[in-house]
C-alpha cells in the first residue's frame, strides 16, 4: 500500500511540475509574442536594436518615441522578473536567456540614450538606410510605389536623427572628435549629387519587371528621379552641412567611453551586452596581455618556419611590404578567396552533420564604404570583401578571413539559424555577438585541422588573426578604461600583429566609436574552445566533432551562459545528435 501511495506521489509531483511548467510557459510566451508585435510595429528594430524595414515607413525616432520605447521596455523587463526560470521547460529556459539578454540590451540602450549617438565609424543610418528600402527585392508596381514613399520620408527621418545627435552633442555624448575624418564622404556621395539617376537609390528603376506595362514604368521613374532629386539630395546635403559645420566641431575630444555621461556604468553595459558576460573591465585586460604573449610565441615559431632571418619586426615589415603577397587586381583578390572557399567545401562533411540550404556570394565592397570598412564581413547570403587599396590586403590573410566570414563561419551559422523553425523569431533573426563572432574566431581555428593553412605565411596570417582578436581585449579595455591614445592603441596593434597600417588605422577606430564590440570575438571563442574540450574529455571515445559543432549551431545564437548549459547537457546525455527542427541539408562525409 506504501509502494502504491508513493509512486502515486510521484505521479502527482510530476504532473504538478509540468503543470507549472506549461503555466510558466504560457505566461513568459504571452509576453514576448505580444512585445515581438510592438517592436516590429516601430517600423521594425531587430533583436539587436537596429532599424529595419517595416510595411510602410521608415523607423521614428525623435526623442518621444525614444521615450515610449523605454516605457514599453521597462514595463516587459518587471514582467520577466515575475517568471522564475527554473520553472519554465528546458527549451522555453534557453528561450528565456536570449530574450532576458536582449530586453536587457534594448533597455539599457534607451536608458543611456544611445539613439543619440546613431552611428560609428563602423557603420551609420544613412549608409544602411539602404538596405532598409529593399529596393533590390521589388517585384511589382505596389513595391516599386511603396518604395518611392519611403524615400519621400528621408528628409523627416534625417531631420530626426540631427535633432537627436544635437542633444546628444549637448551633454558630451557624441562619437569622438578623432575617428570623424573621412566619415562624410559617404554622406557626400549622395549630397553632392547632380544627377538623380546617378544615385544608388535610383538602381532599381534601371531594371524594372517586364510584367510592368511601360508607360507605368516610365512614369514611375519619372517620380522616382524627382523624389531623389527634390527630396533625397536635399536631406542627404542638409546632414552633410550639419555633419561638418557643427557635429565635427562640436564632438567630443575624449576617447573613452568611461569619459562619457555616467561612462562606468556605459561601458560595464557595452561588456555585458556584447560579451554576455559581467566581467571588470582590468581583468579583460589582464587576459588579453596573457592571451597576446602566449600567441605571440607561437608567431615566433612559424617565422622560423619560413627560414626567415631577421627579427620579429622585421619580419612584419618583409611582410607588410614584399609584392608575392599582394594581389595585383581585385579580381586576384577575389578569385584567391573563391578558392579558399571551394577547399572549405570539401571538409564541410568531415565536420558538420547538417549544412543549410541557403547559400553565399562572394561580393566586393561597395567603393563609397571601402575605404573606412574592414577587410571582410560575412552574412547568410553574401561574403563582403574589400578590394580596395590592395596593398593593404594581404593573400596570406584570406584563408582565416574567408573561414571566419564565409564557411563555416557567419555564412554557415547565420543561414542555419534562419533556417530553424522551432524557435520563436526574436531567436531566429536575433544576433548575439559572443555567439556569433566567437563562433567566427572558432572557424578560423578550424582551418587547422580542416587543413587550409597550406604554407607556413599563411598559418602565420592565423596567427595574426589570433593576434588581432586577443589584443582587443588589450586595446579597447586600454581605450575605453584606461585612458590610452589612439596612436598607443595604433602601435600596440602594429607592434603584434602584420596586419595593414589601413587595416589598423581602421579597426582602431572602429573600436574607439564602438566601445565594448571587440571584446565579443576572444571571450566568444575562449568560451567555445574551453566547452569543447570539457566535451572531448568526458565524453573520451563517444565524442563526435560534428555532433558538438551541430549541437552549438542548433542553438542559433545565445548568451554565452546558456551555451555551457547546453553543452553540459550534452555531455550528461553522452554527446548525441541533435535535433535541429529544420529542413536543414544531411551532410556527408567527404562530400
Amino acid at each position: 500500500m506504501k509502494t502504491l501511495l508513493g509512486g502515486l506521489l510521484a505521479v502527482g509531483l510530476v504532473l504538478a511540475s509540468v503543470a507549472r511548467a506549461n503555466e510558466a510557459d504560457d505566461r513568459f510566451h504571452a509576453i514576448y509574442a505580444s512585445e515581438w508585435a510592438w517592436r516590429n510595429g516601430q517600423a521594425g528594430i531587430s533583436a539587436s536594436g537596429e532599424p529595419q524595414p517595416n510595411d510602410g515607413r521608415l523607423d521614428t525616432v525623435d526623442a518621444a518615441s525614444q521615450q515610449r520605447r523605454l516605457d514599453e521596455w521597462q514595463k516587459v523587463w518587471d514582467q520577466l522578473g515575475t517568471i522564475d526560470p527554473k520553472q519554465l521547460s528546458p527549451e522555453e529556459q534557453v528561450d528565456y536567456a536570449v530574450y532576458r539578454a536582449q530586453i536587457q540590451a534594448l533597455l539599457a540602450a534607451q536608458k543611456f540614450k544611445a539613439w543619440q549617438m546613431p552611428f560609428n565609424s563602423d557603420s551609420s543610418f544613412w549608409g544602411d538606410i539602404g538596405y532598409q528600402l529593399n529596393g533590390d527585392r521589388l517585384r511589382n508596381e505596389t513595391d516599386y510605389r511603396r518604395y518611392l514613399d519611403r524615400l519621400g520620408q528621408i528628409p523627416a527621418y534625417f531631420d530626426q536623427q540631427i535633432a537627436n545627435m544635437r542633444d546628444g552633442l549637448a551633454r558630451g555624448f557624441s562619437v569622438p572628435r578623432e575617428v570623424l575624418a573621412g566619415r562624410d564622404v559617404s554622406i557626400a556621395a549622395v549630397g553632392e549629387l547632380k544627377d538623380p539617376t546617378a544615385s544608388s537609390f535610383y538602381e532599381p528603376f534601371k531594371r524594372m519587371p517586364a510584367t510592368l506595362p511601360a508607360d507605368r514604368a516610365q512614369a514611375l521613374q519619372g517620380e522616382a528621379q524627382r523624389r531623389i532629386r527634390d527630396e533625397v539630395i536635399p536631406a542627404y546635403a542638409k546632414l552633410l552641412a550639419f555633419f561638418r559645420d557643427e557635429y565635427v566641431p562640436k564632438a567630443r575630444a575624449t576617447l573613452a567611453a568611461e569619459s562619457l555621461p555616467d561612462g562606468k556604468a556605459f561601458y560595464r553595459q557595452q561588456i555585458l551586452e556584447y560579451t554576455t558576460l559581467d566581467l571588470d573591465p582590468g581583468a579583460i585586460h589582464e587576459l588579453g596581455l596573457a592571451q597576446v604573449a602566449k600567441i605571440h610565441a607561437q608567431m615566433l615559431d612559424t617565422m622560423k618556419e619560413t627560414g626567415f632571418k631577421g627579427s620579429f619586426a622585421q619580419f612584419l615589415t618583409f611582410l607588410r611590404t614584399d609584392p608575392q603577397f599582394y594581389a595585383k587586381t581585385p579580381d586576384e583578390l577575389l578569385m584567391r578567396t573563391a578558392w579558399v572557399a571551394k577547399q572549405v567545401d570539401a571538409q564541410l562533411g568531415k565536420y558538420f552533420g547538417r549544412l543549410p540550404r541557403q547559400r553565399f556570394a562572394i561580393v566586393p565592397v561597395p567603393a563609397d564604404i571601402a575605404p573606412y570598412y574592414t577587410s571582410g564581413r560575412g552574412g547568410a547570403g553574401e561574403y563582403l570583401v574589400n578590394t580596395y587599396d590592395l596593398p593593404s590586403r594581404p593573400l596570406y590573410n584570406m584563408p582565416a578571413l574567408t573561414l571566419h566570414e564565409s564557411m563555416p563561419g557567419h555564412s554557415l551559422q547565420l543561414a542555419l539559424a534562419g533556417e530553424q523553425k522551432g524557435q520563436p523569431a526574436f531567436r531566429r533573426e536575433g544576433y548575439i555577438s559572443a555567439f556569433g563572432e566567437g563562433w567566427g574566431l572558432y572557424s578560423e581555428y578550424l582551418g587547422n585541422e580542416m587543413g587550409i593553412y597550406r604554407t607556413p605565411y599563411e598559418r602565420f596570417g592565423f596567427l595574426t588573426y589570433q593576434m588581432w582578436r586577443a589584443c582587443r581585449l588589450v586595446v579597447d579595455t586600454g581605450i575605453h578604461h584606461l585612458g590610452w591614445t589612439r596612436q598607443q592603441a595604433i602601435d600596440y596593434l602594429t607592434d603584434n600583429t602584420a596586419l595593414s597600417a589601413r587595416e589598423i588605422a581602421n579597426e582602431v577606430d572602429r573600436y574607439i566609436s564602438w566601445p565594448g564590440q571587440a571584446l565579443s570575438y576572444e571571450l566568444g571563442y575562449l568560451k567555445i574552445r574551453e566547452l569543447r574540450r570539457k566535451a572531448e574529455q568526458a565524453l573520451g571515445p563517444r565524442f563526435d566533432i560534428r555532433h558538438f559543432h551541430d549541437t552549438v549551431l542548433a542553438l542559433g545564437s545565445v548568451p554565452l551562459p546558456a551555451l555551457e548549459q547546453r553543452i553540459d547537457r550534452f555531455i550528461a546525455d553522452g554527446g548525441p545528435e541533435p535535433d535541429f527542427g529544420c529542413d536543414c541539408a544531411k551532410a556527408g562525409v567527404g562530400h
